[in-house]
């Protein structure tokens, strides 16, 4: 940010982006110490940063406190172009305000004071931050209806084919640029906790089969026309930039995962559609993000680039979600679409009712209801991503894919002709389900990551019969304790016949070595679940080997592979 010391604060709880909060840039911080419980230190924070936002000529920066158990926050919007002048008016604004209030522990990083003197230095750093010819850029975009997309290094003007870029210090003159080439593509959002990088390729599949070139994105990486231009996790506003830059690009699908949209915000500001899968427990803690309902708020800002005449498709079998989409106001849009295990759930009854569209299951066929016609996609076991009906959470990425693909104004028979065989091919969902045979054994590839997830993969394996059942086991050293254990009571519920223990040293995101394996045997054992049964390896794809080389004809092996090398090489030794 500035470059000067902070005192006092967590950096990784200080944010910029468009967030949860507001629709327009704002910044978040998080205080440490004591007199973040002063209720008058935090009145006066929130007092001081008004003040001051006022005095550099900014808008009302509507500052919004919440109090957590792992701080409190700070939220306020600011000028899209002055928020790291807007993160240390923010540090400056606290650190004065905990000064009087008699409580601060640290030294003054920004005794600016409050008079003339701190305005100035604001307004001087305000001016060296801000570059002119992009505010006229921006007015210009926003009168001929054209995108603009800006990062730390680049602007650009329209989306995918229809799309230039330049330095973002040295932009184009208005009268400079030509705005007849420009134009938008059709555009799709895809959040949630579980499902988003497989509905992102359905419904990118769709795509093709309406004839456009796709780009999307997903933890994966960035992919064009079935081709992989980045590789790694992009699921965030890198990826999605990255796809609306490309000139071959005819239509964008973008996941857009929770830490992109706290830590950066949302990439595009309109959109066709968006969807939200489903609400998960799992990093819960981060970033002000402390429970189910913290975190639904958080997907559903998506909702915000599709106010204006797009369409949000949610899950309405999740609770979490759908309540939360009935408080927010920027969730009220005014189309929304809805998918649920059952025809007959009452939210989609009354939605079509009101001649809107769902898709769920009835009498075992998946029904599409669009634009008052119903489409009856076939039975369940015919369409290969349900591994004939066994996994019904991607019954539900189906049918979420297939209602942004009408809202996108597919051809109906593009988009159920993708339902009919996307997933017939191991490698058309690349780490998600993937099944392989090896030795007679059923081999499943998978990323669960979450108890929400590998609770769906285990119900899959399960719902097989196998004689015997192995798991891999491992996480990330980034959850919290009890997410750990809460993996590994999942584990335990379907009772494998072995599961190993994994290490994943180059997630240890801040634990020691061991450290994750440790919690995940002590929560096994409290389960009840055998240590006889329970099996350690230092290396993932070693501990992989170990189970493959165990198993026998007709069992299942289910392997929840965080490397994507090893996954890679895993697969190459097995058969379909």
């Amino acid at each position: 940010m500035s470059g000067e010391p902070n005192h006092g604060f967590d950096d990784s709880r200080r944010l910029t982006g468009t967030n949860r909060y507001f629709a327009d840039p704002a910044v978040t911080l998080t205080p440490l110490g004591g007199s973040a419980g002063n209720s008058k230190a935090l009145e006066a924070w929130a007092g001081r940063v008004r003040a001051m936002c006022e005095a550099l000529g900014w808008p009302d920066p509507q500052p919004l406190i919440e109090q957590r158990a792992a701080g409190t926050l700070l939220v306020f919007k600011a000028p899209p172009d002055s928020l790291l002048t807007a993160t240390e008016v923010s540090e400056w604004a606290w650190e004065r305000a905990a000064a009087e209030g008699g409580e601060s522990t640290f030294d003054l990083a920004h005794d600016l004071g409050d008079g003339p003197q701190a305005v100035a230095v604001f307004a001087a750093r305000n001016a060296a931050e801000r570059v002119a010819a992009l505010e006229m850029l921006r007015a210009a975009a926003a009168r001929h209806g054209v995108p603009l997309i800006e990062d730390d290094a680049e602007v650009s003007l329209g989306a995918g084919s229809g799309s230039r870029r330049w330095p973002r210090d040295a932009p184009p003159a208005v009268d400079a640029v030509p705005w007849s080439a420009l134009h938008d593509v059709p555009t799709a959002l895809v959040t949630g906790s579980n499902g988003k990088t497989t509905t992102v390729r359905v419904l990118a599949a769709m795509a093709a089969a309406q004839g456009l070139t796709p780009g999307y994105c997903c933890t994966e990486g960035v992919f064009v026309g079935g081709e992989e231009v980045l590789q790694g996790d992009y699921s965030g506003p890198d990826g999605a930039r990255a796809v609306l830059r490309h000139r071959a690009v005819q239509a964008a699908v973008l996941e857009t995962a929770r830490g992109g949209i706290l830590r950066r915000g949302l990439a595009v500001r309109r959109a066709n559609v968006a969807i939200v899968t489903n609400i998960s427990a799992d990093h819960f803690g981060e970033y002000g993000v402390e429970d189910a309902e913290d975190l639904a708020e958080t997907k559903l800002a998506v909702a915000r680039a599709v106010q204006h005449g797009g369409v949000l498709v949610l899950n309405a079998d999740d609770a979490t979600l759908m309540a939360a989409a009935g408080r927010l106001p920027h969730a009220a849009v005014a189309r929304v679409a809805l998918f649920a295990r059952d025809h007959a759930h009452p939210a989609l009854t009354a939605l079509r009712a009101r001649g809107g569209s769902t898709c769920a299951v009835r009498d075992g066929d998946l029904v599409l209801c669009h634009a008052a016609r119903e489409l009856s996609v076939g039975k369940l076991e015919a369409l290969p991503l349900t591994l004939g009906g066994a996994a019904a959470y991607n019954v539900a990425n189906l049918a979420a894919a297939a209602l942004a693909g009408m809202a996108l104004e597919f051809a109906p028979q593009a988009v159920l002709g993708v339902l009919h065989r996307f997933g017939s091919a191991p490698l058309d969902n690349p780490g998600r389900l993937e099944r392989w045979h090896h030795r007679g054994a059923l081999v499943l590839i998978d990323f669960a990551h979450n108890p929400g997830a590998l609770e769906q993969l285990l119900r899959v394996a399960r719902a097989l019969r196998p004689p015997r059942l192995y798991l891999l086991l491992g996480q990330a050293g980034n959850r919290d304790d009890e997410a750990i254990a809460d993996l590994a009571r999942t584990a335990a519920r379907f009772s494998p016949d072995c599961i190993m223990i994994k290490e994943l040293p180059h997630l240890l995101r801040g634990r020691m070595p061991g450290e994750v394996p440790a919690l995940l045997m002590r929560a096994l054992l409290t389960a009840g679940f055998p240590r006889e049964r329970i099996l350690e390896e230092s290396d993932e794809e070693t501990a992989a080997r170990r189970l493959l080389q165990a198993a026998q004809p007709g069992d299942v092996v289910v392997l929840p592979v965080h490397t994507r090398a090893v996954r890679e090489r895993i697969r190459a030794s097995l058969e379909t």
